[in-house]
């Protein structure tokens, strides 16, 4: 019995060691997540002030909001070199920023987010990041973007889906399809979300092609004459 005794309390004990270790790695990763979502908020807040900010002070939108994405992209990829790592967690919310600031100040956002999509490609080729993963998250970024600002979000994620394999060409096959591959399906995914999200339009012709009103029997022709020699 007293063997049985502490078998029974050694396995309690075992028991009430993993539940706290379960609860403390359950809060510590809920803790992290937290964090990276605060992070990333602020990202996107710095960029898209940062960007607004600059275009406004240079007073030329139209010309000035390529440069300054391109900017803001390698200042991104220099800060992520110089901490190691992050470069993928942060293209997220670097390029949704991008959108955030040219649209804030009337700038052409379609081609904004080509730009973005591409600076990003060949930035994390040139520290060595996953080319691939980088493309989606910057993609992704950008369409998140778009949708907040009531964009065209088709348009945008045909153009910066494009933008990130143009961008991989200049890398080379492999990362052609690496990045073909991990954007797979975006645009069409984007086209399915809109058309669910609008109205279906039936067509009203054809049910009134249908319904054609049927050919009037003829009737007789009632002339003054034969009324007269009826009313007699």
């Amino acid at each position: 019995m007293p063997r049985e005794g502490v078998a029974s309390s050694t396995f309690a004990s075992a028991g009430e060691g993993i539940g706290k270790a379960g609860t403390a790695v359950k809060e510590g990763v809920v803790s992290s997540l937290k964090s990276i979502n605060e992070i990333e908020a602020e990202i996107v807040s710095l960029v898209r002030n940062t960007v607004s900010n600059t275009l406004k002070a240079t007073g030329s939108v139209a010309t000035e909001a390529v440069t300054v994405t391109k900017d803001v992209v390698i200042g991104t990829i220099q800060a992520t070199e110089e901490v190691g790592t992050g470069l993928i967690l942060s293209t997220k919310s670097v390029a949704k920023g991008v959108i955030m600031g040219v649209s804030d100040v009337g700038g052409d956002v379609v081609t904004v987010a080509s730009q973005t999509v591409k600076g990003a490609v060949k930035g994390a080729a040139e520290v060595g990041a996953d080319v691939a993963m980088v493309a989606r998250r910057t993609v992704d970024g950008v369409i998140e973007a778009t949708k907040e600002i009531g964009g065209n979000v088709e348009e945008v994620a045909k153009v910066a889906v494009g933008g990130a394999i143009e961008a991989a060409g200049t890398i080379g096959n492999t990362a052609v399809k690496a990045v073909k591959d991990m954007l797979v399906g975006v645009v069409d995914g984007v086209k399915e979300v809109a058309s669910a999200a609008l109205p279906k339009q039936r067509s009203v012709s054809a049910p009134a092609a249908k319904q054609k009103p049927a050919p009037e029997a003829a009737k007789p022709e009632h002339t003054p004459g034969t009324r007269g020699k009826r009313g007699r």
